[in-house]
């Protein structure tokens, strides 16, 4: 047993410290080294996770309790909650009540100040993040949430995103569940996406024979002989269960004890389970009545509800209380009771009928829907009691649903199915609990769930509902990839003469990037100059969607400044009118696409930087996702590819969280790219992969075309030159989408016609040449085209004036290295006078250019043509030294520390760094490891020692 475990068990000790001790240490020395390790780690500025699990009675609670002892013992704020089975209806509810029993309160109904019925999870994220710096900035602090079986799907979203958002912080995340109950698979997810992610994971197992003896000994003060730890057995190693049953023979004299050690007397060998129920037969009848109500309200109970339940005073109901508290079934708890464990709390409420617990639940449901107020309390127990056609409880679920819908949309589904469950067909309430039912299931991204629920409401529906869930059919189309029958449903819609303008607006933008989608430009150019001749009678919604639509057409005819001018127009009428939430941060996306086309990556940035505002603000959390698949790619373009990977695994986190995994494929991609670069072909295959096995939804992904190419490029890196080919054949064969292509994509042109060539193919590769100076010449103002075209004719024509002007003028890193490495092959080949020489600096330029991005299969290319000049250059970029270190830090990762040092939060330097968050803990998790450090104070230390120094 080490000191440290030495100290957390010292700590415990207190008026209980008998109990305490069995549960929270006998058989535990292992897990205990690993608490107090991380709590002693957490006294010097570092953070971490541990999960607990097991099955019931084996001691996750007071493990808890005893690890909340030792916490506090050493200064830290310690944070406590649980959360309940008649509680997992309110979003957050666990973090709630122990934010503000530290007296850091949130509001869970907040809407943040934003109008309109907005998806609230952001806003909520985002909320908590206040409470909890406000926390770690006063010390170490210990955050336990017990009995996460059950908690809210926004608690476990919360987990998901603020554990990681606070890895950096002198934190300590205790998190507990029960193996076996609530929504395992859910929770499942979470603790493993966490374990992966660095958190220590505790499994707690029954107690093991050398346990189970120093837990008998504990409780009777004296050695077991072999008779004792025999009838011990039959609690089939439960902690609980074990003491309770030793506590029961003891009293009633079953052991006799001598000389330091105990024999068994009584022959009369109760089951381990039988003791708890024994011991609820001794209360009064009173009490246990009483016991039993208070079971229906919970694990834990409000005094004043169980005396309303019991049409009691308070004051009457003392006895009972102190009755049942003095036998060891409830506790106190905060400004609650609660039953002691949870298998008190079962023994009592297995005592009631099915027919009597359901009336209690409904007697109880009854009791909150007459306070007013949130409906949601009261859902919880009606959700347990409500029989079909049950109109009342019908009801309070519908408010219920409502309430929660843009907060834990996930709740809203369910309260909302199980509403439909108990709902007659032919009830003309059916209709309104589907769409309640299909905006909830849209939201979390069951997009087939919710489109198959809309149909048949549609049939049913007054015209007003009718007309909405179609939009919204619509819409849940284009969201899961089906542009196509989007379109068509928001087309049947526009054809009815009685729908509002609102929806008519909605249905028209709809169109919009369905069309967009398809790439029909010549229909969406069409309707799109319609609407803008009929302004006046158009809503905003759908003149923001006509110029986006133009912005589209004007691309990929290859007028830059024209797009630019739509997109410029449509962001005014966003800032300026009346445009639907969910369509406004689709320009400041698109602008930063645009301009991340053409290498201005400062305006990109803030674009993006300004779309996240708009979807945070508006709570369009279907677009979470793109602030960071967009930086991924700005970052790539930037050639920072671990920022490109940090960006875009941070997206797919998002998207994974959120519900809207159709946007994970843009982030494979990213990945995949990155890892042919850095040489990594088993990352790229796996990427790939994986991106072909998830569902796509390329319209609202800004880059299908990007998509394709990183395929090609895949499959040439893997040697199918072939395969490459035929995944580019429509972008070499049709002019707009080749146009569109070189335009997203600034390394196509050269690429393309590189493939083209080397697979004998001059045609292909005449026109993309022909295509690339046709967008330069268009666009005299925008350099990137000019470098893009010169390199693209460079190889088409072995011209190695072109490609020296590539690699002097491209503004991305890696196609000025690529470039020069065309030169040198060129000059190489030449055999002119001189040309050697010149063909070793070209690829000297490009072997440097590749080490400096970290493209380490392009620089070995390089070092190879090197070589076969007679010339050989160093792998200085994996050299060991420069793995750890102050000068092992890439430049964003110096910056990320020094604002990181000077007290910023992760959400301040990504504001100011133009990142997200959740890359900004990645840079931070690797700045830490490189430095051989893991807290903030420490990386404040490094820098203030660098300052004394300077």
């Amino acid at each position: 047993m080490g000191d440290v475990s030495r100290n957390v068990l010292d700590a415990a000790e207190g008026p209980d410290s008998r109990e305490t001790s069995w549960a929270g240490w006998r058989g535990r020395a292992r897990e205990w080294e690993l608490v107090a390790g991380m709590l002693r780690a957490a006294r010097v500025g570092r953070g971490g996770v541990l999960l607990v699990e097991g099955r019931p009675g084996v001691g996750k609670s007071r493990m808890l309790d005893v690890a909340a002892a030792t916490a506090a013992r050493w200064g830290f704020r310690v944070v406590r909650g649980v959360a309940d089975e008649l509680t997992q209806l309110m979003p957050l509810a666990p973090l709630i009540s122990a934010l503000e029993e530290s007296g850091c309160a949130l509001r869970a109904g907040d809407n943040g100040g934003v109008p309109g019925p907005v998806d609230r999870r952001l806003l909520l994220l985002e909320q908590l993040q206040g409470p909890l710096e406000t926390l770690v900035a006063h010390g170490p602090v210990l955050l336990t949430l017990d009995d996460l079986q059950w908690a809210d799907p926004m608690t476990l979203l919360a987990l998901r995103s603020l554990t990681g958002d606070f890895a950096s912080s002198p934190l300590i995340w205790m998190l507990a569940r029960t193996t076996g109950g609530g929504d395992a698979d859910r929770l499942d997810r979470v603790f493993n996406t966490l374990e992966r992610e660095g958190a220590t994971r505790i499994r707690l197992k029954a107690l093991d024979g050398a346990a189970v003896a120093e837990v008998v000994a504990d409780v009777l003060g004296a050695v077991p002989e072999p008779d004792v730890l025999a009838l011990a057995a039959i609690a089939d190693a439960n902690p609980f269960l074990l003491v309770d049953l030793m506590e029961k023979l003891k009293r009633e004299g079953g052991f006799r004890i001598a000389d330091g050690r105990a024999w068994l007397v009584s022959t009369r060998l109760p089951p381990a389970q039988a003791v708890t129920r024994e011991r609820l037969e001794e209360l009064s009848g009173p009490t246990r009545h009483m016991l039993q109500v208070a079971g229906v309200l919970g694990r834990s109970f409000s005094v004043k509800d169980l005396a309303e339940m019991l049409g009691e005073s308070t004051g009457d109901l003392l006895p009972m209380l102190e009755e049942a508290m003095s036998a060891g079934i409830v506790e106190s708890a905060g400004y609650e009771l609660a039953f002691r464990h949870d298998l008190l709390w079962e023994a009592v409420t297995e005592t009631l009928s099915t027919a009597v617990r359901r009336a209690l639940h409904r007697e109880a449901g009854e009791m909150l829907l007459k306070r007013g107020g949130s409906a949601v309390p009261a859902a919880a127990h009606l959700i347990h009691s409500a029989g079909h056609g049950d109109v009342c409880a019908l009801l309070a679920l519908d408010r219920a649903a409502r309430e929660v819908l843009r907060s834990s949309p996930q709740t809203a589904a369910d309260l909302a199915k199980r509403a439909l469950e108990l709902t007659d067909a032919a009830d003309p309430d059916w209709v309104g609990r589907a769409a309640i039912a299909v905006d909830a299931l849209t939201a979390i991204g069951r997009l087939c769930e919710a489109a198959d629920l809309a149909r048949p409401a549609l049939s049913r529906a007054p015209p007003a509902l009718a007309h909405r869930l179609r939009c919204a059919l619509a819409y849940i189309l284009l969201l899961g990839g089906r542009p196509a029958d989007a379109v068509s449903e928001a087309e049947s819609l526009l054809s009815r003469e009685d729908i509002s303008d609102d929806l008519r607006g909605v249905a028209e933008w709809t169109v919009f990037w369905g069309l967009i989608s398809l790439s029909d430009l010549g229909e969406g150019q069409r309707r799109a100059e319609a609407v803008l001749a009929d302004r006046d009678g158009r809503s905003d919604t759908a003149v923001v969607g006509a110029l986006l639509m133009l912005s589209r057409c004007a691309m990929v005819d290859g007028r830059v400044d024209d797009s630019f001018a739509h997109l410029n127009e449509a962001l005014r009428i966003g800032n300026t009118g009346v445009v639907e939430a969910v369509q406004r941060p689709f320009t400041r996306l698109l602008l930063g696409h645009l301009h991340r086309c053409l290498c201005q990556l400062d305006a990109a940035d803030l674009a993006i930087r300004a779309a996240e505002e708009d979807i945070e603000a508006l709570g369009v959390t279907v677009l979470a996702a793109q602030p960071a698949l967009f930086r991924a790619r700005v970052k790539l373009a930037a050639a920072r590819l671990d920022d490109a990977a940090a960006e875009a695994q941070a997206g797919m986190t998002i998207a994974d969280d959120m519900g809207t995994r159709g946007f994970i494929r843009v982030g494979l991609s990213v990945l995949a790219y990155i890892a042919v670069r850095r040489g990594d072909m088993d990352a790229a295959a796996r990427n790939i992969k994986r991106y072909a096995c998830e569902p796509g939804a390329a319209g609202m992904l800004f880059g299908s075309a990007w998509e394709r190419w990183v395929e090609a490029v895949v499959a040439e890196a893997q040697g199918d030159r072939e395969r490459a080919m035929d995944i580019l054949g429509p972008f070499y064969t049709d002019a707009d989408k080749r146009r569109w292509t070189l335009i997203t994509v600034p390394l196509g042109a050269a690429w393309m016609t590189r493939l083209a060539l080397a697979s004998g193919n001059q045609a292909y590769a005449r026109t993309v040449v022909d295509t690339a100076d046709d967008l330069e010449r268009r666009n005299p103002d925008y350099p990137i085209f000019a470098a893009a075209a010169a390199h693209a004719r460079g190889l088409l024509h072995a011209d190695p004036a072109d490609l020296a002007f590539a690699a002097a003028n491209h503004p991305q890193l890696w196609e000025r290295a690529s470039a020069a490495e065309d030169l040198g092959v060129l000059l190489t080949t030449s055999g002119a006078s001189g040309d050697r020489e010149r063909a070793i600096g070209s690829l000297d330029q490009a072997h440097d250019g590749y080490q400096q991005i970290g493209a380490l299969r392009d620089a070995a290319r390089a070092r190879a043509r090197l070589r076969a000049l007679g010339v050989r250059r160093r792998h200085w970029a994996q050299s060991h030294q420069r793995e750890f270190g102050w000068d092992s830090l890439t430049d964003t990762e110096r910056a990320v520390a020094e604002l990181i040092a000077q007290g910023l939060t992760n959400r301040q330097a990504a504001a100011q760094m133009f990142l997200s968050p959740h890359t900004v803990s990645a840079h931070l998790r690797r700045i830490f490891a490189k430095l051989d450090i893991a807290s903030r104070a420490e990386l404040a230390r490094i820098f203030a020692e660098k300052d004394r120094d300077s």
